[in-house]
């Protein structure tokens, strides 16, 4: 059966108009990307960097409930760059069973990672997240701060309005004009 979708769209890769040519494209991508998910899952066990980053991304092309406990298990790995993709994977994603595993790593040791992990949240429409971002707004990395900030926006719920509020006075002008696109954002 699933050879036959692959079939029927491989039929209009020569479909007259390119919209549907591209859209063909989009769908094969992502079932073969299915298909692979094993060969995926080996090399996600693996020693090579490379194409494990391109596994990781892989991962973010299947719609498959199998993929979170992969991503998940990269949070866990030395190297951070891994654990900082999986995070950008996860955030995609959206999952909300993920948001504690996202959540864990607003303190990793990385602060590339911690920014992964920030942006990742803000992807999720959960006001319970509002106090654990605001945490971040006292930090001393611009990046992480900024980024928060971004998440809150995002969110755009009520509660977010008074941390980002707070951010206007910042000394730091990165974070005010953070501030500032994070109150656009918001819900009225």
């Amino acid at each position: 059966m699933l050879s036959d979708r692959q079939k029927a769209l491989q039929d209009l890769l020569t479909d007259t108009d390119p919209e549907v040519r591209e859209a063909v494209a989009v769908a094969l991508e992502k079932i073969e990307a299915g298909l692979q998910l094993d060969r995926i899952l080996e090399i996600l066990a693996g020693d090579d960097r490379a194409m494990k980053a391109k596994a990781i991304l892989s991962l973010g092309k299947i719609q498959s409930d199998k993929v979170f406990p992969a991503l998940i298990k990269i949070l866990s790995e030395p190297d951070a760059n891994m654990r900082g993709l999986a995070l950008q994977i996860l955030g995609q994603k959206k999952d909300p069973k993920t948001i504690m595993n996202i959540g864990k790593h607003l303190k990793d040791p990385d602060p590339a990672v911690r920014v992964h992990a920030a942006d990742a949240l803000g992807n999720f429409p959960d006001r319970r997240l509002v106090p654990h971002l605001a945490g971040l707004l006292e930090n001393e990395d611009d990046a992480l701060v900024c980024t928060a900030l971004d998440a809150l926006g995002r969110i755009g719920v009520p509660e977010a309005e008074a941390p980002i509020l707070s951010a206007l006075s910042d000394p730091r002008p990165s974070v005010r004009k953070a501030a500032v696109l994070a109150l656009v954002e918001l819900d009225s």
